[in-house]
């Protein structure tokens, strides 16, 4: 199952906090498959759906649909703050991507 850093679990706490609801925790899912690996989503939730499964990460709780979890198990969620940019980071080691451009094999350039 993914985990979250501890930036990470402080950014999404503060979300939660900042918020104008009362959050039941975080959803991240994997919505597509591109070139450069899978696009992820995350939205803060109020409740958690049936067929959800739920990962205690301290005070934050993961939300995940059950199409995205196997997608998403051993996935490192980070959030990062720099000078010129900040945001949540993904280490999936479920992760392939082709790089398509020069030089990509013939069936990634296919694919994308």
């Amino acid at each position: 199952m993914p985990t979250l850093t501890n930036s990470a679990r402080a950014a999404v706490a503060r979300f939660m906090a900042t918020g104008a609801k009362e959050y039941r925790g975080l959803r991240i899912g994997v919505r597509g498959m591109g070139c450069s690996g899978p696009s992820y989503a995350m939205t803060l939730e109020e409740r958690a759906g049936e067929d959800d499964i739920l990962i205690d990460c301290g005070a934050i709780t993961l939300i995940l649909d059950p199409l995205s979890a196997p997608m998403l198990a051993g996935t490192v969620v980070d959030f990062v703050e720099e000078d010129d940019r900040s945001g949540f980071t993904f280490a999936n080691p479920n992760a392939a991507s082709c790089h398509c451009g020069p030089g990509a094999s013939a069936s990634c350039a296919s694919a994308c």
